[in-house]
């Protein structure tokens, strides 16, 4: 009888462990490396992130370090409209320095918030304050929104990959 108690104990650990390891690698995070002008898809948002340059910002705004612009073309491939953000966004140095976008009027394209049409690709812009080396590997992270329903997250090279 203390045998049967101890295989029906062991059972359940054995199963409580393969549904602890579905779980895990289910919503595990999917990371996608590409580099500056591919095509990556993030759930179901298609991007294609390039390097625009670096600029000392406007009248209003000036960076504490520079500027670094880049281009966002975002196309939504699902049925209903989706929200692009501009803090889906981050500049990661070679340092593993992770740097969020700066908001700010620069030109009539900047990202702020945009409703993503189904198939209606839009081209924005953003910028991160960061110091700059025209020598280093810089890398932008795209993250999902919530209601996009996916564990893919994007890393792109946009210099010295």
């Amino acid at each position: 009888m203390a045998g049967l108690g101890i295989m029906v104990v062991i059972g359940a650990i054995v199963a409580s462990m393969a549904i602890a390891m579905y779980m895990y690698t289910e919503y595990q995070t999917n990371y996608i490396e590409t580099v500056t002008g591919e095509t990556v898809s993030v759930g179901p948002v298609e991007y294609v992130i390039t390097f625009e340059g670096t600029h000392e910002g406007s009248k209003e705004v000036k960076p504490e370090n520079t500027f670094v612009m880049i281009g966002i073309t975002a196309k939504y491939t699902g049925d209903d409209k989706t929200l692009l953000s501009g803090g889906q966004f981050y500049i990661v140095d070679e340092k593993e320095q992770k740097h969020e976008a700066v908001y700010g009027e620069f030109s009539s394209k900047d990202l702020l918030l945009e409703w993503l049409e189904p198939n209606k690709p839009v081209e924005k812009t953003t910028q991160f304050d960061i110091p700059f080396d025209e020598e280093k590997s810089y890398k932008i992270i795209i993250r999902p929104q919530k209601e996009q329903s996916t564990t893919d997250t994007a890393v792109v090279c946009i210099t010295n990959c």
